[in-house]
């Protein structure tokens, strides 16, 4: 029973019905689709694979990892490190704005789930004027103790289950073949998942400069359904 009731705190953790605002955001898939580098399933799941591969989300993921870490330690200080570490990485203003929106509601919804716990009411008074979402995502799955293993992969299939539905919408792609994608990307995440686990902190690093370009390029284009 307790293995179940965590795993429906971590599937409404990464439901999109959660008020965070993540399906607002393309994080640049709408400036490649404009530019026509993403035009059919295959590009968009080549840029998906070398995202997890080479991209920032290994180093957000290895966030969550660290903050999930220092929560179960009760280490506020090594929790503020890893923010301000996480919002330096950030390599454009629209991104970060992200991170920290998405945080923001993150931590707030925290607050309301439980008022009751004093280290966890602390840590969100320190966060909250600019916390991150993987470092909010990483308090709350420790606060209710589910397995680092589980959040990591919720955490991976929840981004690039956003990220299918925005090229859904702009590319256009079927639903079906959003689907099939997404069923297709499954075996990297679970090689990806576990790399990110055994990664030290000296190798926190990251090739995404297509992805600063183009999130640099996005409040630009003329029309836009998603955010910068």
């Amino acid at each position: 029973m307790l293995m179940s009731k965590k795993l429906l705190l971590l599937l409404q953790l990464c439901n999109s019905s959660l008020p965070l605002g993540a399906y607002s955001y393309s994080e640049g898939l709408e400036t490649l689709v404009e530019d026509q580098h993403l035009t059919d399933d295959k590009s968009l799941k080549n840029w998906l694979l070398n995202e997890l591969k080479y991209g920032s989300i290994r180093i957000e993921s290895a966030i969550v990892v660290r903050a999930y870490q220092c929560y179960l330690i009760r280490d506020l200080n090594g929790l503020l490190y890893w923010n301000n570490w996480f919002t330096a990485s950030r390599e454009t203003a629209e991104l970060r704005q992200q991170s920290w929106q998405m945080g923001k509601s993150l931590l707030k919804l925290i607050s309301s789930f439980d008022s009751e716990d004093e280290f966890l009411q602390e840590v969100i008074n320190s966060l909250k004027l600019s916390g991150n979402y993987s470092i909010a995502f990483g308090i709350i799955t420790a606060h209710w103790n589910i397995k680092i293993e589980d959040v990591l992969l919720g955490y991976l299939h929840n981004w690039i289950s956003n990220l299918v539905n925005v090229g859904i919408k702009l590319i256009p792609l079927g639903q079906t073949q959003g689907q099939k994608l997404l069923l297709s990307l499954n075996e990297e995440i679970s090689k990806q998942f576990e790399s990110i686990l055994s990664l030290k902190d000296e190798e926190l690093s990251s090739c995404s400069w297509g992805l600063s370009l183009a999130s640099i390029k996005h409040e630009q284009l003329y029309t836009r359904l998603f955010r910068s």
